[in-house]
């Protein structure tokens, strides 16, 4: 019982509360700004990297699938879009100029886009900074919010350090017992 009222106690009460002239106030609530400082640096510093997503976004920016994609958004353009605004352009158009035009505008475009998908990623390097971003979320969360999110994560880690509390509790019972029985 007394290490349900101890996990209990690491969320309540939610806002300080004094008993005769002691705070009480949960563990988390109390700490929950240090909680999202300490967290969005972990995050920041450990597990995402905004270069890693700058990386990601030239990656595939420039990835042999997107340029793919391209060329036939090009051929398109040029085979339809642009023979009907000038019809003239199809008696000139075969397919080996089609093919061409296509790969001189893909490799172009792909030149511009790993230039410009670096200079994308330069400016989310110096505009987001995620250990903020971390910070601000949690400590958004309600008391309730934290509280759900926590004992999901560790609903079985607090069972445990309820049920071992129960077996130490009573293993000590025991021998107090023992020791009592035993003094008289």
């Amino acid at each position: 019982m007394t290490n349900y009222i101890a996990v209990k106690m690491l969320f309540h009460p939610k806002e300080p509360k004094n008993f005769l002239g002691i705070t009480f106030h949960g563990v988390f609530p109390k700490r929950q700004h240090a909680l999202a400082e300490k967290l969005g640096q972990l995050v920041a510093d450990e597990l995402f990297s905004i270069s890693d997503v700058s990386a990601k976004i030239k990656e595939f920016a420039t990835s042999e699938e997107a340029m793919n994609e391209v060329g036939k958004r090009i051929e398109m353009t040029i085979r339809n879009k642009l023979v009907q605004a000038f019809p003239m352009l199809a008696m000139f158009l075969s397919d080996e100029m089609v093919e061409k035009v296509t790969g001189l505008f893909k490799n172009e475009l792909k030149d511009f886009l790993s230039a410009t998908s670096q200079g994308m990623g330069e400016k989310l390097e110096e505009n987001l900074n995620v250990q903020e971003l971390v910070k601000e979320r949690v400590n958004a969360f309600s008391s309730q919010k934290l509280e759900e999110l926590l004992n999901q994560l560790m609903k079985k880690e607090f069972k445990f350090i309820e049920l071992v509390g129960a077996f130490l509790g009573f293993f000590i019972g025991c021998i107090q017992l023992g020791i009592s029985f035993f003094a008289y």
